[in-house]
């Protein structure tokens, strides 16, 4: 599924029982499949700046470690930002910062489980799958509009 956004072209990847299990910005090399009228409205709620929660059934492949890292990138609020040694914090890992970097740079479904929220200790837009000017875009789109929603 191809949806059209602020931030360019976006794909999904949705599974025979709806259940999102991808979604990126760009080329899809192939990636996008099935469709879903729920994403499809959430995402675009999203970019008209009325929805700043999902609510999707989501089915990405993952470690548990992963899982876990994914679940709590969920809980960032809209318009905020956290560090990647608060996240390992708050997964109550302070010592497993690399580790929660990296369970974020793999996280499938970019956007809905918010990996670009978390940046670097010093507040630098560290790295992001889809770029770092996209990153900021996303995080100046939701600190602006999340005065409005």
């Amino acid at each position: 599924m191809i949806i059209e956004t602020p931030f360019g072209p976006a794909w999904a990847a949705i599974d025979a029982t709806g259940n999102l299990q991808a979604f990126g910005f760009g080329d899809d090399n192939g990636r996008a499949r099935g469709s879903s009228e729920v994403v499809a409205t959430q995402i675009r709620e999203y970019c008209e700046g009325r929805r700043t929660d999902f609510d999707l059934p989501l089915n990405p492949a993952g470690t548990t470690f992963q899982k876990q890292v994914w679940a709590e990138l969920c809980r960032i609020p809209h318009g905020t930002t956290l560090s990647y040694a608060q996240l390992a914090e708050r997964l109550g890992r302070p010592k497993a910062s690399r580790a929660v970097g990296r369970a974020n740079a793999t996280n499938p479904i970019a956007l809905v489980v918010p990996c670009h929220r978390v940046i670097g200790s010093d507040g630098s837009l560290t790295g992001y799958a889809y770029g770092t000017p996209l990153k900021k875009q996303l995080l100046d789109w939701e600190k602006s509009h999340a005065k409005q929603a």
